[in-house]
């Protein structure tokens, strides 16, 4: 049997699996403007599917990019894969599609995110899908240890 993977979009239709997945994969709650904003920004909040099973996300957000205001920076929220898949590479397709997505929008000057400082598979996942630590930002996180976040980035080449 052939393992296969699709991605999905987020529609209003499967928010609630989207919710599920981040109160599963996430120790922050997400209110519901997190949820609803996702439905705006197509190509850069998505699903991912093995064997038709929904078993992560990707959820990021559009943003000025005060440096330069006639550009966008997109921010990557959450990425999460269910603790059974992770290691089949879904994590990397995700990364990979908002990278791929970022790159054909002539507009977007990078992407970025925040994770925990504990966090060092976060941390080299990202690292090995190009995104730098370009700081550590002391308490980030309000409500979980440790409150440190490195900010990780990656400038888009256009």
């Amino acid at each position: 049997m052939t393992t296969r993977f699709d991605l999905g979009d987020i529609t209003y239709n499967n928010l609630g699996q989207v919710r599920v997945l981040h109160k599963v994969l996430f120790p922050v709650h997400y209110n519901d403007n997190f949820y609803t904003d996702l439905l705006e920004v197509g190509e850069f909040a998505k699903l991912v599917y093995y064997n038709d099973v929904c078993v992560g996300t990707v959820c990021c957000r559009k943003e000025v990019d005060e440096s330069n205001p006639e550009k966008t920076k997109i921010y990557l929220m959450t990425l999460g894969v269910l603790e059974p898949y992770r290691r089949l590479g879904l994590g990397t397709q995700l990364v990979q599609h908002i990278l791929e997505q970022a790159k054909l929008s002539k507009d977007i000057s990078k992407v970025y995110l925040h994770v925990q400082t504990s966090n060092t598979i976060a941390t080299d996942f990202y690292k090995k899908n190009g995104f730098d630590i370009v700081s550590t930002e002391k308490d980030y996180y309000k409500n979980i240890e440790p409150r440190d976040a490195y900010l990780l980035e990656k400038t888009m080449e256009h």
